[in-house]
């Protein structure tokens, strides 16, 4: 689960600033995806930039001839659609062998990452959006803002692969609301 709230202040503050006594006080209140590069981040750290949207979950189709890469509403069959988390993460890598694991290098290199992608956006020098489980403090807030895949997709299982064509959706490619709403 990632990091919320008060966790994710905690693990914002470095080995070296607790046995500093935190120095520098106002260092301590920068998030920890403001001033680690994704290669300095702990395995926690790096598990709470995903938001949870699952939508690098969704099967992608990439054109031969133009290279361009398209979503559909077809996600994985080991994603749970109401949760939008992997049913089997620790061992997905044996269900679904073309499961592309994240790491720094990697992100830095797929184009079909969303726009919305923590870690897309922090590998770009961006903030994350302010329905981010780690800005929001809250893992529904993902949901809410209609960010999620949640209530939007169909497994896998139930489609033939050459039925995917009939699939294609582009709002895992588009941006949500600058800010969160008011009210």
């Amino acid at each position: 689960m990632p990091l919320q709230g008060k966790d994710a202040h905690d693990a914002a503050t470095s080995p070296q600033q607790d046995a500093a006594g935190a120095s520098a006080p106002e260092a301590e209140e920068v998030p920890f995806w403001k001033r680690l590069t994704l290669e300095e981040m702990s395995t926690e750290q790096w598990e709470s930039l995903c938001d949870g949207c699952a939508r690098c979950c969704l099967n992608k189709l990439e054109d031969w001839d133009t290279g361009e890469i398209v979503w559909t509403a077809i996600a994985c069959e080991l994603l749970d659609e109401d949760t939008c988390r992997c049913r089997d993460y620790p061992n997905r890598h044996d269900f679904v062998p073309d499961c592309i694991p994240l790491d720094p290098k990697t992100v830095r290199t797929l184009t079909w990452l969303p726009p919305t992608c923590g870690y897309r956006l922090i590998a770009e020098g961006h903030d994350l959006y302010w329905w981010h489980p780690l800005v929001s403090g809250d893992p529904e807030t993902v949901h809410e803002a209609g960010i999620s895949t949640s209530g939007r997709t169909i497994s896998e299982s139930d489609i033939p692969v050459e039925e995917y064509e009939d699939y294609i959706v582009a709002w895992p490619g588009e941006l949500p609301e600058p800010e969160a709403p008011k009210g």
